[in-house]
């Protein structure tokens, strides 16, 4: 008989609530749930999709384990075993440094990821850590920890309430919307729109976002920061900047007005190819507005000065007074967040603490860029043993970094590697120990990261709709497993992990002045720990510590996992509200408006005025139905608009003599590829595009429908040399390419 279930969506940062039917252990449908105290009911294609993804007859069931050079079956005794066996020796022989990281976006997705890889990391002491986060959104974490001091905080737009909305390079009508978790975005604009706002869109692209805005700013790619920053000096030119309630919590007026004094709309209009008028209209239009917000993504973010525009963002919001108030920009408060500290000063945020092997890549919030890998493991120097062994977890870098042919040669050449990953894809063909995750529906769900992101504070949970299927083992069980089979661990039981970190976790509390449990004992708190295992315990844990919860008894009414668990539709905590000082940690208190990596990247800003492209340039794109590589093996998230073409403008396809749908060769400094051409006047003159994810055509993997049509890898294109210094971040979007029309090419 079927039955329903409630499960947060992990397909996308929107975290919608969905309803599953179930019949038997299968998911039959998926619909939005409208109760969900969030997403009241919306869903997207992805989230529709969710029985599909989740049976996908290519997911693997068992662990694979590398024998005689072929992956095989295994158990998954004998693949940890395999794991400690492969792993520990290089540790021990090379150091800690020679065992690399790879975590991907997805891992962000689930509660596994969010719990453990920061235990694997704590225990392994590797430096060698790379993310998703530099071929995404590095830059705004840099430029938080330097205004904010902490890396992680990160304003998001008070959708619901604004009156103004200028969003750069970004499409949240296709990504639903990222570093701002808004259950359907597309009816929060136009409900925007309705009640009389304005809606300001600046991309190189008419997408759908772009088409429903008030004034859509076709810039050339890559001169995000040269606009916003001509944009901050009108304000300072025509006296418009007020801080209003911000004043006392800002320093560095002043010397930002002078360091900003020769970005003039005229200066910037022949790079950014944006006439200055519009550029002072864009001004004088946020300062006027009643409450104003600047939101700013990826398309912002992957450019060579990506960190001054993500800072430059910011920058805006608080010289119109709009961070920080309702219906500007917001720091969200989760329920998981720790227990706040007294606004003060505090440790600041430092970038360097250490630079990589090869290129010497200064790190950034712990991490190398994902560009770097690469060399990172085939080159051999004298500062440091090269990666010898690597993790990923939940991690595709063949496909999503920079020159995926040399990666691809680089993995081959590893001692050994252990990839989580339900598939065999383009990555993890090259393990030696596969480790597949159950499908989602047999996982717990609650959202860490983007609960901090959340455009209304609020807190769910759903344990697994599915129970887990005989022969699988929970990701969080693999994680933990993996921490103690590389940390030297293996054959320890694995909750060992959960209740040392429970213990930790209270030990420190229980020092803490301004901790809710300041003075107890840290037994007799975790004895009052609830949950049915370890994870569930630690949800417990930092509920009971955070803002909104008990404290352990200390604030009766306040959060539990028990409590939580009888509101399966969510508990609201209630719009966004200001919070400074408190969120700031900088040495000075404040929010430190010109900090000094900051000041000193400006020149090479200011020489970027006289430079223009040569030819084309090259940007990426998303689709409503595809989530980074994820999705292409879902046939209901494919065909129809979700293809890899090459768009381009009419008039540049009548220079090259360019047909619709004729071959076209794409080559840039890492590579070539060739794809379908598509015109339309949606891209605007001198820009082309290819979507981002595809290149399914390896041998060896495991993607059956996704390879029917596996698309080009746009990351080709590039070598992994172009790099935001401040970040790391690669420079993916702008990049200038070379195209050649090709006749009686099948594609």
């Amino acid at each position: 008989m079927p039955r329903t279930a409630l499960r947060i969506c992990p397909l996308c940062e929107a975290t919608c609530g969905l309803v599953l039917t179930v019949d038997g252990t299968t998911v039959t449908a998926a619909r939005g749930d409208r109760d969900d105290v969030f997403s009241r009911g919306f869903v997207c294609p992805k989230g529709a999709s969710f029985g599909a993804a989740d049976a996908d007859p290519d997911r693997l069931r068992s662990p694979l384990v590398r024998r005689g050079g072929e992956l095989r079956e295994a158990g998954w005794e004998e693949a940890f075993d395999a794991v400690a066996v492969g792993v520990r020796p290089v540790v021990e022989r090379y150091g800690p440094h020679a065992v690399g990281v790879v975590l991907g976006n997805p891992n962000v997705h689930t509660m596994a990821g969010a719990l453990y890889p920061p235990v694997l990391l704590g225990a392994l002491g590797t430096r060698s850590l790379f993310t998703a986060s530099t071929v995404d959104q590095m830059p705004k974490h840099v430029s938080s920890g330097l205004l904010f001091g902490d890396a992680n905080a990160i304003p998001v737009p008070d959708l619901d309430r604004t009156d103004h909305l200028l969003l750069i390079g970004a499409n949240p009508l296709e990504s639903n919307g990222s570093l701002c978790t808004a259950p359907d975005f597309p009816g929060r604009l136009k409900a925007l729109r309705a009640r009389g706002g304005t809606l300001t869109v600046i991309d190189p692209r008419r997408t759908r976002t772009a088409k429903l805005a008030d004034r859509h700013v076709a810039i050339r790619p890559g001169t995000d920061a040269l606009l916003l920053a001509a944009t901050a000096q009108v304000l300072f030119e025509e006296g418009l900047v007020d801080l209003g309630a911000l004043a006392p919590h800002v320093e560095g007026v002043t010397e930002l007005g002078r360091a900003l004094r020769d970005f003039t709309p005229e200066s910037v209009a022949a790079a950014c190819e944006v006439d200055a008028e519009v550029t002072r209209a864009l001004a004088r239009e946020l300062a006027a507005a009643p409450t104003a917000a600047v939101y700013g993504r990826i398309g912002s973010c992957t450019v060579p000065h990506g960190t001054l525009a993500s800072w430059l963002v910011d920058v805006l919001n608080v010289l119109t007074g709009n961070l920080d108030r309702p219906g500007g920009a917001l720091f969200p408060q989760a329920a998981t967040d720790r227990t706040p500290r007294p606004a003060g000063p505090g440790r600041g945020f430092a970038l360097g603490r250490w630079r990589s092997r090869v290129s010497g890549h200064p790190e950034a919030k712990g991490e190398l860029p994902l560009s770097a890998l690469a060399e990172e493991i085939d080159t051999v120097t004298d500062e440091g043993e090269p990666v010898r062994a690597l993790l990923t977890v939940a991690a595709n870098p063949v496909l999503s970094a920079p020159d995926g042919d040399r990666l691809d040669k680089a993995l081959a050449s590893l001692d050994f590697m252990v990839s989580v990953d339900p598939y065999l894809n383009e990555t993890s063909r090259h393990a030696h120990v596969v480790l597949p995750p159950p499908p989602p529906s047999q996982s717990p769900h609650h959202d860490f990261a983007f609960n901090t992101l959340a455009v209304r504070n609020q807190v769910r949970y759903t344990r697994p709709a599915v129970p887990l299927e005989p022969g699988r083992m929970a990701e969080t069980e693999i994680l933990a497993r993996l921490t103690l089979a590389v940390t030297g661990g293996h054959g320890t039981d694995p909750a060992a992990v959960d209740a040392a970190v429970v213990e930790r976790t209270l030990g420190a509390a229980v020092r803490d002045p301004h901790s809710p449990v300041h003075g107890r004992d840290p037994g007799e708190l975790a004895a009052r720990l609830t949950g049915e295992n370890g994870p569930e315990r630690r949800l417990d844990l930092m509920l009971r510590l955070g803002p909104y919860g008990d404290g352990f008894g200390a604030r009766p009414d306040g959060l539990t996992l028990q409590r939580l668990l009888a509101h399966p539709h969510g508990i609201d905590l209630g719009p966004l509200r200001p919070r400074l000082p408190q969120p700031l940690k900088t040495r000075s208190g404040k929010v430190e408006l010109l900090p000094g990596p900051i000041a000193a990247d400006l020149p090479r800003l200011r020489r970027a005025m006289a430079e223009r492209p040569a030819g084309p340039v090259l940007v990426g794109r998303r689709h409503l139905r595809s989530n980074n590589s994820w999705m292409h093996n879902v046939p209901a998230l494919t065909g129809g608009s979700n293809r890899c073409t090459l768009q381009l403008h009419p008039d540049d396809a009548d220079r090259l003599g360019l047909r619709d749908g004729q071959p076209v060769r794409v080559e840039g400094a890492g590579g070539a590829v060739t794809a379908p051409a598509e015109v339309t006047d949606t891209v605007r003159p001198g820009v082309v595009s290819l979507p981002h994810g595809w290149g399914h055509d390896r041998p060896g993997t495991r993607l059956t429908h996704a390879a029917t049509d596996p698309g080009v890898n746009v990351n080709q294109l590039l070598d992994g040399s172009l790099l935001d210094p401040l970040s790391g971040n690669a420079v993916l979007n702008g990049v200038p390419v070379k195209l050649t029309p090709l006749t009686g090419t099948k594609l």
